[in-house]
């Protein structure tokens, strides 16, 4: 079969093609750009452990607390576990680290200068066409359109993108500065500050007595990013203002600093250096539909996130991560009944957890932003409301951050087929994190195993003791022969791992998870045969066996050839520079019998091939 078309090359698209590849799916990315990636420090973004687990080793700084305040009052102090700090990166950091990994990676090819122009389906497959000066037809099983948030694709596939525009706007400066609550230490040699490997983001609210708002986020060589508030559809923001913003906040963080006598520094900041500005506008929109036939929407041609410092890249790469294993199976399994439930349940999902997330931040922004006439809102009790509801959106916590369940999706196990057993995560909720043992005895954690590394099925087997044991041992003891040979013979790949302990699972207990982390069923001991229903629910087969009446034909999809190679490649290109539609015989695109209406895709111009974040 031939691979899936990735249309975009930003963290959502890129982050897709590295899933695949490890579900061991081929995957073309058309890349719109040179693929170059310029360094914007002011352009970064925040992630949350869930999504940054499964990347590759990023170079980003992770949080080790997170303070509000309010005027001169400290209201929230939040330490941070290594295993639950947020981690602030570059974006062109990310996307950097991302094309590295998917350069080792032999299912994944980028293909950068490429913007698609045309694109059509049929009921094998999809062909994407990009135009000149690199004129090819690209011919594929399916197709995500990961191209921004002005997505072509989803202008072609004549998706509406319905929401509300500039909710929120920050100036963002990028310094290199020494704040007063940083730690670190001064090089034995040149006497130059050095960071430490973690920092501490504040969040101030009227930090001069006048209402405003700054954040301040630590990222990797000494960096730090500001955001300041801004009216939501105010003026551009000048040099002049820029620099006296930055000096203002500096010298009113100073001054506290003085007064607190935590600074060993005269007036406690410093010399600072202005290395990026910018202003991020924030968005709240929703693709009315993520798929139509052989071809999806994925990250910021999905949705539009990012006030209230809610996630914006994190949810592209939950996009990611949910479709990777469900384009896994049906491309490895075929394009059947059961391959339309997986695919539907991508939308359903993720566009049902985007819901919940908006209608959360329409809810809060009022409260937060002092729009709704709330008492409240004045110094007092009321300061904490407005500060925790910010804080839970920047540390992805509660509705404005903590990722998504999905309790209501069509890939559990029909009720009664499955014995069930009580654990501390809800069927549908993403499991926690624990250290696990795999069967060849090497150790890590339960996420270092999702994104495809563990294949689409987790079989976590609760087991107190076996973390002394060698693996020899307890691979032959007790439920271990038995799960091993159920897993073998699954109709999906499925790893075992064990773990001492797993909150509120009782000993012997088997969690069955997906690969994107979250949970399908807990199983009683002795019930491995239970397996084979849950593998059958997240194949899709077990909601397609319930529907007797047939799908009705979905939108035309086209005809999938050869091996997905570029049709009219530089190798096969005629004389002229033109390429030959599939099938064709031609310069012009071939119409197929029972093929859709070719789709021209907006141009010229660069896509918005990146999703952003604030």
């Amino acid at each position: 079969m031939d691979p899936v078309i990735v249309i975009g090359a930003g963290p959502a698209g890129l982050a897709l093609a590295l899933a695949l590849a490890r579900h061991a799916v081929p995957s073309v990315v058309l890349d719109a750009t040179d693929g170059s990636s310029p360094p914007r420090a002011a352009r970064s973004c925040v992630l949350r452990p869930d999504t940054a687990a499964w990347l590759p080793a990023l170079p980003g700084v992770r949080w080790r607390s997170w303070r509000a305040r309010y005027r001169s009052r400290l209201v929230e102090d939040v330490p941070l576990a290594p295993e639950d700090a947020p981690l602030h990166i570059e974006q062109h950091a990310l996307e950097r680290a991302l094309r590295t990994a998917l350069a080792q990676e032999p299912l994944a090819r980028i293909v950068t200068g490429s913007h698609a122009d045309l694109l059509e389906q049929d009921t094998t497959g999809v062909t994407v066409h990009t135009r000149e000066p690199n004129a090819v037809w690209w011919r594929g099983s399916y197709a995500v359109g990961c191209d921004g948030a002005r997505s072509t694709v989803r202008k072609a596939l004549g998706v509406r993108f319905p929401g509300r525009t500039a909710v929120e706007r920050h100036a963002v400066a990028a310094l290199r500065v020494r704040l007063p609550w940083e730690e670190g230490a001064y090089g034995a040699g040149d006497g130059a500050w050095q960071p430490g490997p973690t920092g501490a983001a504040l969040l101030h609210r009227d930090p001069d007595s006048r209402p405003g708002e700054v954040t301040a986020r630590p990222l990797a060589g000494g960096l730090w990013r500001l955001d300041w508030l801004l009216p939501p559809r105010g003026d551009l923001v000048t040099p002049e203002e820029m620099l006296e913003r930055i000096r203002n906040t500096l010298e009113v963080w100073s001054d506290e600093a003085a007064r607190d006598g935590g600074s060993a520094e005269p007036r406690g900041i410093g010399p600072w250096e202005l290395v990026d500005t910018g202003v991020h506008t924030a968005h709240q929109r929703l693709a009315r539909h993520w798929r139509v036939g052989r071809v999806l929407l994925a990250g910021d041609a999905a949705h539009l996130t990012g006030a209230l410092g809610v996630p914006g890249v994190d949810e592209g790469l939950r996009d990611a991560a949910n479709l990777a294993w469900k384009l896994s199976l049906a491309w490895h399994h075929g394009h059947d009944d059961a391959a339309e439930v997986l695919l539907d349940s991508y939308e359903s999902e993720r566009r049902g957890a985007l819901v919940t997330r908006l209608r959360a931040v329409d809810q809060a922004l009022p409260a937060v932003r002092r729009t709704g006439g709330l008492r409240g809102l004045l110094p007092g009790r009321g300061a904490r409301a407005p500060l925790g509801m910010l804080t839970d959106g920047h540390l992805g916590r509660g509705p404005l951050g903590a990722p998504s369940g999905y309790a209501r999706t069509p890939l559990m196990p029909a009720r009664g087929a499955t014995g069930t057993v009580p654990v501390g995560t809800a069927p549908g909720a993403p499991v926690r994190d624990v250290p696990v043992t795999a069967a060849d005895g090497s150790r890590g954690m339960l996420r270092d195993w999702l994104a495809g590394r563990g294949g689409e099925l987790l079989a976590l087997l609760v087991a107190p003791g076996t973390g002394v044991w060698d693996s020899r041992h307890w691979l032959s003891a007790g439920v271990m022969p038995e799960l091993v040979s159920t897993l073998d013979a699954l109709p999906v790949r499925g790893t075992l791992l064990v773990t001492e302990e797993y909150p509120g699972a009782a000993a012997h207990t088997v969690l069955v998870i997906r690969a994107d982390g979250h949970l399908t069923a807990a199983l009683p001991a002795g019930r491995t045969a239970d397996l084979w229903a849950c593998a059958d629910a997240l194949r899709g087969r077990a909601q397609a066996d319930r529907t007797v009446p047939a799908l009705p034909p979905g939108p035309a999809r086209p005809a999938v050839e050869g091996n997905g190679t570029a049709a009219g490649s530089a190798e096969n290109a005629p004389a002229t520079g033109t390429s030959r539609a599939p099938g064709g015989t031609g310069d012009a695109p071939a119409a197929r019998a029972g093929s859709a209406p070719q789709r021209a895709l907006p141009g010229p111009g660069r896509p918005d091939a990146t999703d952003s974040d604030s």
